[in-house]
């Protein structure tokens, strides 16, 4: 059984008290859980075992070309304050995770990590059937990749500390959603 972490949206525009997301309330919940050491840690114990580490990213062109437009309740303002833009400091992972440039980076444009396909065919091209999951937003990002994974036939544990929402009460809610479909486990406890 192959096995592969994805760290979905540590990302500077989300988890960084300078990033323009940071106000909803991720900088703090990362801070005060020592979320970004957690998956520093994992992501070290991962590469030490020769598991890959796959890091997901949303962001869009500078002209939003591949926005999902106005309409969106969640990305619909991105535009308008100039976030999320590809290729700047705003969607650069957040420096104390520790991203390698040997690590797998695949971008997304909508909430899930499937919504880009290349990164479903780049999980069966390295024959991948295990995933560990680790996010922000846990309610988020976290939540829909792991649904769309079960659907498509993953074995998926969530690495419930190295992940983040933007308060405690949307972390336990959506841990306790995705538990109907998933393992939670605590860094601690993983065993690869």
């Amino acid at each position: 059984m192959e096995k592969a972490i994805v760290c979905i949206d540590f990302i500077n525009e989300i988890v960084h008290p300078d990033g323009k997301l940071s106000g909803k309330g991720y900088a703090d919940f990362v801070n005060s859980h020592g979320t970004l050491a957690k998956v520093k840690t994992l992501t070290e114990q991962a590469r030490n075992m020769g598991i890959p580490v796959i890091w997901v990213a949303v962001q869009f062109d500078a002209d939003y070309s591949n926005w999902p437009g106005e309409t969106s309740p969640l990305f619909g303002a991105a535009k308008k304050f100039g976030a999320l833009t590809e290729g700047t400091w705003a969607t650069q992972m957040h420096e104390d995770v520790a991203a390698q440039d040997s690590d797998i980076h695949m971008p997304k444009h909508r909430v899930s990590a499937f919504s880009n396909p290349e990164f479903a065919r780049k999980l069966s091209e390295m024959g991948v059937t295990q995933l560990y999951i680790a996010g922000v937003a846990t309610d988020l990002a976290v939540a829909s990749a792991v649904l769309d994974a079960h659907d498509m036939d993953f074995q998926v544990t969530v690495v419930t500390d190295a992940s983040a929402a933007a308060n405690d009460e949307d972390h336990q809610s959506a841990l306790r959603q995705v538990a109907k479909v998933a393992t939670l486990a605590e860094l601690s406890k993983i065993q690869f």
